[in-house]
C-alpha cells in the first residue's frame, strides 16, 4: 500500500527533516508514529501527500508520488490534520462535510446521503447545521473527522488526533479509529491511545527510524522510550 525507500526530505537545503528512510505499510495496517517533538512524524504524512519535495522513492498503490500523480494519490487520503480551526473552513459543519465529495465530482444527493451516514456513526448528527465557531474543541475535532471519512479514503492519516480532548471525547474518537476500516497511519505523543489503536509503531529520532515493530513490545522498553525523549504509556508505569 505505501512504500518509502532511502526518502530523504527537507525544509531549509542542508537540514533533513526526514534522513533516507525505509519502510512499507501494507494494506489494512493500523500504524503508530511515535517520537519527541521534531522527529519527522507530521513530515512523514506531509511526504505521502506530496506536500514537501523528496528525494528517494514514495509509493502509495504503486503509484509514484510525484506531481503527475498527486491528484490520483490525494483521492486515496483523508489527514486530519492536529489543529482543526486548520481544517474547518467553511460557515458550518454541512457545508464542510460536503465540500470533499463535491468537489470530487459525487452527486449531491449521494453527497447528502454521505453526509447523514457519516454523522450517525460519529454520534454527531446534531452538530449538521452548527456554525463551526460556535463548537467546542471537542466537537470540532469530530467534525474535522467527519470530513475526512466523507471522502472514503482508502488511507487515513491523523495527526495528535486526541491532542486537547477530554477524556470521554478522547475515548470516543479511539473508539471511531477501531471501527474504521482500511489503512491507518496515527501521528501522536499520545501512547496509551498508539496501544488502544495500532499493532504496530514506527518510532522516530531526528529523521531516522530508530525501531520499527510490534507496538507493545516497543512501547513497554522504557529504556528504548527514554533514550529517545519519551516516557512509557501510563499503564506500563
Amino acid at each position: 500500500m505505501i512504500l518509502f525507500e532511502n526518502v530523504t526530505a527537507e525544509y531549509d537545503k542542508g537540514f533533513p527533516v526526514l534522513s533516507e528512510l525505509s519502510f512499507a505499510i501494507e494494506d489494512g495496517e493500523n500504524v503508530g508514529l511515535i517520537g519527541a517533538n521534531g522527529a519527522g512524524k507530521s513530515t512523514i504524512m506531509k511526504a505521502m501527500l506530496g506536500i514537501i519535495s523528496h528525494s528517494g522513492i514514495i509509493k502509495v498503490d504503486n503509484c509514484p508520488v510525484d506531481k503527475s500523480n498527486l491528484a490520483d494519490i490525494r483521492k486515496k487520503m483523508g489527514l486530519v490534520l492536529q489543529n482543526s480551526d486548520n481544517q474547518m473552513f467553511m460557515p458550518t459543519v454541512y457545508e464542510d462535510i460536503m465540500f470533499g465529495p463535491l468537489n470530487y465530482g459525487v452527486a449531491r444527493g449521494e453527497v447528502e446521503k454521505i453526509i447523514n451516514d457519516v454523522l450517525f456513526k460519529l454520534e454527531i448528527t446534531d452538530l449538521k447545521m452548527k456554525h463551526n465557531h460556535k463548537l467546542s474543541g471537542g466537537e470540532k475535532r469530530m467534525a474535522a473527522i467527519a470530513t475526512v471519512l466523507a471522502m472514503e479514503p482508502s488511507i487515513i492519516l491523523m495527526d495528535e488526533p486526541t491532542s486537547a480532548l477530554d477524556p470521554y471525547n478522547r475515548r470516543k474518537v479511539i473508539n471511531i479509529i477501531n471501527s474504521l476500516d482500511g489503512t491507518m497511519i496515527i501521528a501522536s505523543h499520545d501512547l496509551d491511545m498508539i496501544l488502544d489503536t495500532c499493532s504496530r509503531v514506527i518510532l522516530l529520532s531526528d529523521g531516522k527510524i530508530i525501531a520499527d515493530g510490534d507496538a507493545k513490545m516497543i512501547l513497554k522498553d522504557k529504556k528504548l522510550l527514554e533514550d529517545n525523549r519519551m516516557e512509557l504509556p501510563l499503564r506500563y508505569q
